[in-house]
């Protein structure tokens, strides 16, 4: 990921609905949910979190496919990880780090 990505990716998730509903997506896994399944277990209308998904989609954290009248969001886990990558591609100056950071094998 380049610096502009990684703003964009990280403005995303700069807003508590739209880090709830990615962390979400996460923990549902490459099943994915529906924007109705997701909005009623965040407590979020159908609309706010079509907005939210949208700026998540638009940052390339999130995926959505269409399954017959449903749409399908994931977690976009290339994209996650690459974010985490940037995020720690030089810690400690090259030295071991006391924490591993770990991708996701979703």
């Amino acid at each position: 990921m380049d610096e502009t990505q990684v703003i964009t990716a990280l403005g995303a998730l700069a807003h508590p609905m739209r880090l709830r509903a990615f962390r979400a997506l996460v923990v549902a896994g490459q099943e994915g949910l529906t924007p109705g399944v997701m909005g009623e277990a965040l407590g979020t209308p159908n609309a706010t979190l079509s907005f939210h998904l949208k700026e998540l989609a638009h940052a390339g954290l999130v995926t959505q496919e269409r399954a017959s009248r449903n749409v399908v969001y994931r977690a976009a886990f290339e994209r996650m990880n690459g974010l985490l990558d940037y995020l720690t591609q030089n810690c400690c100056e090259g030295a071991g780090c006391a924490v591993q950071a770990q991708t996701c094998q979703c």
